[in-house]
Parts: C-alpha cells; structure tokens; sequence
C-alpha cells in the first residue's frame, strides 16, 4: 500500500491509497504533482504520475480481468450486491471523502458533505437497481425467425474525471461502466486524485474483483494520452474542456474506440418577466456560484426581460456581493479559494478585461477577494453588457463570473441563448406555460431547467449540443456507451436451404 499522509487545515485525515493505484512504474522519482491548499497556499500532498510506460501493463490486466475474470459473467444480482455494498462503504466514509475532496478542490465542506457524497453513492445504488431492469428485445415479425437482441460489456472502459466535482463526475460513469459488467481503468485529474483514489480503494474494499478497477494518476498528454491510443481500449468516457475532448476524439478515431464527451458550457439563464423574481433570484445565485463557480453547466449568460430588469439586477447584484468567501472548512463559506493558481490567474486575467474593456460595465467583484494574504480567493462576479458576442459572453469562464444581458422578450432572449458554440444547458424562470413550452422547444441545449437551478435525474440523459459533447450520461447513454449490441436469429422451423453447387 502506498501511505500518503494528509495534514489538512482543519482535520487529521489521513488516506491510504490503493496499490493498484500506482503502478510499479510510476512509484519512484520525482514525477508527480504536488498538491496545494488552495486556501493558505501551503502543500500538503504528492501524488506520483504513471508512467505513460505503464499503459500497456494497466491495459493487459484490465484486459485480462474482463476476458478471463469473474465480472463480467457474475449474474446481475450478484454485481448489482457489490455496488450497493459499495454505495454502502461510501455513505459509511462519508466525512473521509467530503474532506479529502474539500481539500485538494477547495468546494466547501458543507457542499461536499450535503451533496457531493450522497450523491456519489446514489450513482452506485442507481446502476444496480438498473440491473434488475435491464433486459433485451425480441423480434418475429417475418414469421420465419425469431429475433433477439442482447446487450453485451464494451470491454475495457478508460473513463477520465475533471477536478471540479471528482467524486460525482467520476462515479457516475464508473458505475455505469462497472454495473455493465465492463473492466474500467479511471484517470482523475492530476489536480484533484486523492477522492477517487480513496473511493476506488473502497470499491475494491466492496468485493470488485482485482483488475476489474485501476486507476491511472497524471496528465493528460502523458498516462492519459497513452491509454487514449491503447489499441486494447475499447471505450472511452471523457468530463471535461472542449479542446481536450476534440483531441482525445482524434486520438480515439485510429482505432474507432466508442467515445463519450461531456465538454463545455455557457448557460444561457433566461429571466422572463412573467418569472417570480425572488426565486429567481435565488435559483441564479445557486446556477452560477454553487460548486465556487467551477461547473460546466453554471448559468453563466443571464439574459433579463427588459421590464424587470432594474430590480432583478440589483437584487442579484447585491447577494453576490454578500456571498461569504473564505476557508472551505469553515461552515459558514459560501465561496471557497479557486482550485488552483493556474485557474484563479486565469479568472483574475478575465476579471482585468472586464475592468478596462468600456463594453463591460462591472456591477461587483472582478478582482481577487479584498482581505485575504493568501489563498486563491476571488470575488464573486457581475458584469452587465450589451452585446453577445463580447468574450466574456463566449467563453467559458469556469468561476463565480456571471455576465448580465438586458433582452427585450423572449425572441430576443432565446436568439441570444442560441448564440454561442455551446449547448450543454440552459434555464428558463417564467410562471408562463406557453413561455416555457416555446423556449424549452426553440432552446440549443441538452437540458432545459424551468424554475429550478441543476435538478438531476439519472434515467434522463444528460449532455450537450454543438460543442459541448457527443453522446449522453444517464441510462440510455451510458448502456449505449459500455455495451454493444447483439442480434441473434434463429429460425421458428427447419429451413429448407437452396443447394449450392450439386449440378443440375
């Protein structure tokens, strides 16, 4: 087992890490990532990368423990058993995971612990319940055959978490992947490990057979790039930026792996005027700064009916500006330290933009958080403009940022929705049913929210148009993505064949 002792700000948790975890390869010399506290700035872990080397043994034993190990024949009771025992083990260490997350992404504790933790364990309890649903077709509509079609595992499932919500992002598709009777290698992010290697440590800790779950640590142009290309993938699930998914698309392509992309975001967050303002209100707080800001589907673009514009804004304007930033492990933060240097000098690049540029005007923040030494803080922001196609419109942002646009109806604000390269989401606040029916048919998006912030059901699929993926999470995507299907035919009576090649 390799130890790797944790000294958090605010708790003594201390993790050990699966073996499988760190191949061999991997566990020598100085390549790795050193973890920082985003809150003080101080480090206070190492994770060793893969080696890109070590593809090809991670690759031969995940291989080797589909085709000749238990998993995959076991019947779905028996599979369905483990996951629960697994949802079982997560709910058990429950604060563990809640702090480990907390400290390597800096969500608040209260987050982790109220909603990214239970819900993690709920990805595994739903995907064995499915088992007990899950059946196949049958056809005998020719009269002379009888039909089937079966689902069968991909395979060898390589499934690559980002490091915004790692513990949720990266259990719904290993469930799925697991449930299905595949073999799984996960890549988390080099930024955020230490969650999923904890709860891969108890899958194992569940009765999952050895090989069956691997977990691969390090970049994605190094350990992640070469099991892309691995010829003995077989399918590959992917969270995260849009350029990396294009790439790992071409990658996958030469050997035409199954592939899976959930990429980028920039909600449209329409508010109608027929909308209750202060729920609203409420729920756009929650789209855009829950999570710090750090989701793919934050409602990011806020589109305003023209005639409640003024007191929406400022209503809005004036939560954020009181929105309580600091220690993730304080219980009363409300905004954690972004999750690394590299992303928070991004944010505070955009915030200079926003400050200089006369087609923003700022309303709060854009600025590192006033009162902090150290720590990663920056000040929840909002930023009204005119005009769609400014960068901050289009880009995504990936923090507390929201940008404001006065609409003068709903035309207006579903054209701009639909103005971006991305579709991954959108929310529509309205009391006006043909308002909702028209917008949730003419918006470019993959989910549409009515009067609700981020509501999930894991029977509906969930992903995007244009440039925000290929293919969809949920039930119905995630069968598609780690099974194939199979027809079987076979005839109702003997047939009575033409017989070739007996002369005349």
């Amino acid at each position: 087992m390799t130890q790797i002792a944790i000294p958090s700000p605010a708790t003594d948790v201390r993790v050990t890490l699966p073996s499988p975890a760190v191949p061999a390869a991997a566990s020598g010399g100085a390549d790795g990532q050193t973890l920082i506290y985003a809150a003080t700035e101080t480090p206070f872990a190492f994770v060793p990368h893969t080696d890109p080397g070590a593809a090809d043994a991670l690759a031969a034993r995940a291989r080797d423990a589909f085709e000749t190990g238990p998993w995959r024949v076991m019947p779905a009771a028996g599979r369905a058993s483990v996951m629960r025992r697994i949802g079982a083990l997560i709910l058990e260490h429950a604060e563990e995971l809640a702090h480990l997350q907390t400290l390597e992404t800096s969500i608040p504790l209260a987050q982790a612990r109220g909603m990214h933790v239970p819900r993690t364990a709920e990805n595994f309890g739903f995907f064995a319940d499915m088992l007990a649903s899950l059946s196949g077709e049958s056809y005998e509509q020719s009269g002379a055959y009888l039909a089937i079609v079966t689902r069968e595992p991909v395979g060898t499932a390589l499934l690559i978490a980002p490091w915004n919500a790692p513990l949720i992002l990266s259990s719904m598709k290993l469930a799925a992947a697991l449930a299905l009777g595949n073999s799984v290698i996960v890549k988390p992010s080099e930024y955020a490990p230490l969650a999923v290697l904890r709860m891969v440590e108890l899958i194992h800790q569940a009765g999952v057979p050895e090989g069956v779950v691997q977990v691969a640590c390090g970049p994605g142009a190094g350990i992640g790039r070469a099991l892309v290309q691995h010829p003995d993938i077989d399918a590959i699930g992917f969270i995260g930026g849009t350029a990396t998914g294009r790439r790992i698309m071409t990658d996958a392509a030469a050997s035409l792996k199954k592939v899976g992309l959930e990429l980028g975001g920039k909600s449209a967050n329409i508010i109608h005027r027929s909308a209750d303002i202060e729920r609203a209100v409420d729920g756009s707080l929650m789209a855009i700064f829950a999570g710090n800001g750090e989701q793919c589907l934050a409602g990011s673009r806020i589109l305003v009916d023209a005639p409640i514009a003024d007191r929406f804004i400022e209503a809005f304007t004036a939560r954020a500006a009181k929105l309580r930033i600091g220690d993730p492990f304080d219980a009363h933060t409300e905004i954690g330290p972004m999750a690394f240097k590299a992303h928070y000098d991004r944010l505070l690049a955009f915030a200079g933009t926003a400050q200089t540029d006369p087609a923003y005007k700022v309303l709060t923040g854009a600025r590192a958080a006033p009162g902090f030494e150290a720590g990663y803080c920056f000040a929840p922001t909002v930023v009204e403009t005119h005009d769609n196609m400014t960068e901050l419109c289009q880009q995504e942002l990936f923090g507390p940022f929201a940008v404001i646009q006065r609409v003068d109806d709903l035309e207006d604000a579903i054209a701009r929705a639909n103005q971006s390269e991305f579709g991954l989401a959108a929310y529509i606040w309205a009391d006006d049913l043909p308002t909702v029916m028209r917008a949730r048919r003419q918006l470019r998006a993959g989910t549409i929210w009515v009067n609700t912030p981020m509501a999930r059901d894991l029977r509906a699929p969930f992903g995007g148009y244009k440039q925000s993926g290929i293919g969809r999470d949920g039930l119905p995507g995630s069968i598609e993505l780690f099974t194939e299907e199979k027809s079987t035919l076979i005839p109702n009576a003997p047939l009575t064949l033409p017989k070739l090649g007996v002369g005349s």
